[in-house]
């Protein structure tokens, strides 16, 4: 039986050698990775993209909102009145009383029909009550409900739920989220391919070298053992220059998005990939590395036999 010290002593020699024979080939080990780390940024590219976009819109949910337009006879006690009824409702997170006076002014001040709106004979702009929704109940069924409540009183005129944009927001994440799983799908299968067919070129080129290590008796496993080092370093490898690809490109675009953000009068500022997401990443490239590299090193090896 082997002592954990010879089984730890093997396998340092085979990581040592496998990371050797790399080293030793610098421009064709370089050109392995670009093609690994270019693939892996994809999808990793397109997960901060959907992230960021989720954060920089706020999420869906905050998105929705119902507007109630009074009648212009209210008066601003009763729609004061009514705001504290709306906010004692069950799944009303907030609501925020907008006077005539007050939406009168800011039209005043943004529209640029200042001086057309002196001609006017009082104000033509009701009372409006801006609905919040609490975030356990801003799906569908209670945002009608929620619509058909203010509806019904005989003071309102009008209730609007601007929630079409905000559908077709949550429809175009989804489309992303989906278009990710696709993409890190089909980056894996490239991935073990590249690495897959990098690890068969080594076992054709050593293959007068494995014929003598099983002659003496060695084992597939023990030969196979370096291959899957081999596979391993790629792998993580590759995916360090796709966390260095991805990083350099959320540094060129910080500077612009920031400053666009602050155009809309936002704070936002594009994320990079913190530790959990590199963990992942480095995961995802080891393992597709180790499943490349025993795929074709068992099926390879288990065809070259000693000659006598």
């Amino acid at each position: 039986m082997t002592s954990p010290s010879t089984w730890a002593a093997r396998h340092l020699q085979a990581s040592l050698g496998a990371l050797g024979r790399l080293v030793r080939q610098p421009l064709a080990t370089l050109l392995t990775l670009i093609v690994i780390a270019l693939a892996l940024a994809l999808p990793a590219g397109l997960w901060l993209f959907v992230a960021n976009a989720r954060v920089a819109t706020g999420g869906v949910s905050e998105a929705v909102e119902v507007t109630v337009y009074f009648k212009a006879d209210v008066p601003l006690a009763k729609a004061q009145q009514l705001a504290t009824s709306a906010r004692a409702r069950a799944g009303v997170e907030g609501v925020t009383l907008t006077s005539s006076d007050e939406a009168l002014a800011e039209f005043r001040e943004f529209s640029g029909f200042g001086a057309a709106l002196e001609a006017l004979e009082g104000n033509p702009l009701p009372n409006v009550l801006n609905v919040r929704p609490a975030a356990d109940a801003q799906g569908p069924l209670e945002i009608a409900a929620l619509k058909r409540y203010f509806a019904a009183w005989p003071e309102v005129e009008l209730v609007q739920v601007d929630t079409e944009w905000v559908q077709r927001l949550a429809a175009i994440l989804d489309l992303l989220r989906r278009a990710l799983g696709v993409a890190a799908a089909v980056v894996g299968v490239a991935v073990v391919a590249v690495i897959g067919n990098t690890v068969r070129l080594e076992i054709d080129g050593r293959r007068a070298e494995i014929e003598v290590t099983k002659l003496v008796g060695g084992t597939n496993a023990f030969v196979r053992r370096p291959f899957l080092y081999t596979g391993l370093l790629y792998g993580v490898a590759g995916a360090l220059l796709a966390w260095l690809i991805v990083a350099v490109a959320v540094a060129a675009l910080a500077g612009p998005v920031g400053t666009l953000a602050a155009l809309y009068g936002s704070r936002f500022s594009l994320a990079g990939l913190g530790a959990r997401e590199i963990g992942l990443l480095l995961g995802a490239g080891a393992l597709l590395g180790l499943v490349a590299a025993w795929t074709v090193a068992t099926r390879n090896l288990a065809r070259i036999e000693p000659r006598a």
